[in-house]
């Protein structure tokens, strides 16, 4: 990952956990809550330790995964936070594929 693309994800990340949790997730609430705090685990131990291991790298595709599965499923109003968490994940998965 390039400098540019280190700033540009630690501005991201910022920017999200400055926004509020959104309304309005029904009966994927818990789901996402889990999801948001494993990716933003993974992402808080890549900017400390300027790397992934393999579990963390498998347990964020995972995550990706599943988040992409509920996105479409979102009201525009609440799937900007998640779209904005995905381009985190896979911005950092980038160095891992």
């Amino acid at each position: 990952m390039t400098d540019s693309d280190r700033e540009k994800l630690c501005d991201t990340w910022q920017v999200h956990q400055s926004m509020d949790w959104p309304d309005g997730l029904g009966s994927h609430e818990g789901q996402l809550m889990t999801l948001d705090t494993v990716i933003g685990g993974c992402l808080i131990y890549y900017v400390d330790e300027h790397h992934l291991d393999e579990p963390r790298i498998e347990i964020l595709r995972d995550c990706l995964a599943e988040l992409e599965s509920i996105v479409p499923d979102l009201t525009e109003a609440t799937s900007e936070y998640f779209r904005r968490l995905q381009f985190l994940g896979v911005t950092l998965l980038q160095d891992f594929s």
